[in-house]
């Protein structure tokens, strides 16, 4: 890809072989125009036929891996540094976005430039696609989903990546120390709940909401981000 994206789209995988085809597609079915973002994608070793699947979409994505499993905050940060694009934001691989996700979150930053990230606000749902319900991102804030100025994101330090669950709540508490995510009222985004969701592992993401405890004195959920904004 030879042209200069104004939005890149990262999209870290790991062994995800049945939802991927349905993530990209969905990237590639955007109403903002092709030539304006690149979707990186960063397979962090997948065992399974996730590399197959990949190759199916060889010249319209960015692809990277890594010869090893290096945990998601560090694929998060390789992505995010390969990135050429002004703006950023993560699309989780088994999940899949509305067509008009990329070209309203960048016409939003765009026409707000006090803005330095939005949210928007997204459909749960099943593997069979069907919608359990909406949900508001600042009540129950998710990981994908949020578009940031690159720089921004650059200046926060970008994902701590000793944490293996819980990395966007830590990096959300260090960004919004200096910097403001706005939300919009409308579900682009489409976050599937299965069986293998790794906020499935309860043990691991306590172990890790107490090491957001230790660091920041608060976990990160969105009360405690309410909170906080309430003091400032």
């Amino acid at each position: 890809m030879n042209f200069k994206p104004l939005v890149s789209v990262i999209v870290p995988v790991f062994n995800q072989e049945r939802f991927i085809g349905r993530c990209l597609r969905s990237l590639l079915n955007q109403t903002l125009a092709r030539d304006q973002y690149e979707i990186i994608v960063i397979d962090d070793g997948s065992a399974d036929r996730t590399p197959y699947a990949l190759e199916l979409f060889h010249d319209a994505i960015v692809p990277l891996r890594n010869e090893r499993n290096m945990g998601l905050p560090a694929s998060l940060n390789r992505g995010i540094r390969a990135a050429r694009g002004d703006f950023i934001v993560r699309v989780d691989s088994d999940d899949y976005v509305n067509a008009n996700f990329l070209n309203i979150l960048h016409f939003f930053l765009d026409q707000n430039p006090l803005h330095d990230a939005v949210a928007c606000d997204y459909l749960l749902v099943d593997d069979h696609e069907q919608v359990l319900e909406r949900v508001n991102c600042m009540d129950e804030p998710i990981a994908c989903g949020i578009m940031f100025r690159k720089a921004h994101l650059l200046e926060t330090g970008l994902y701590d990546e000793s944490f293996h669950r819980h990395e966007e709540r830590e990096l959300r508490i260090r960004f919004e120390q200096k910097h403001h995510i706005a939300r919009l009222e409308l579900p682009l985004y489409r976050y599937r709940r299965h069986d293998h969701n790794i906020t499935n592992d309860l043990d691991a993401m306590e172990l890790h909401r107490q090491r957001l405890i230790s660091k920041h004195g608060i976990d990160g959920s969105s009360a405690s981000a309410s909170a906080r904004r309430s003091m400032q």
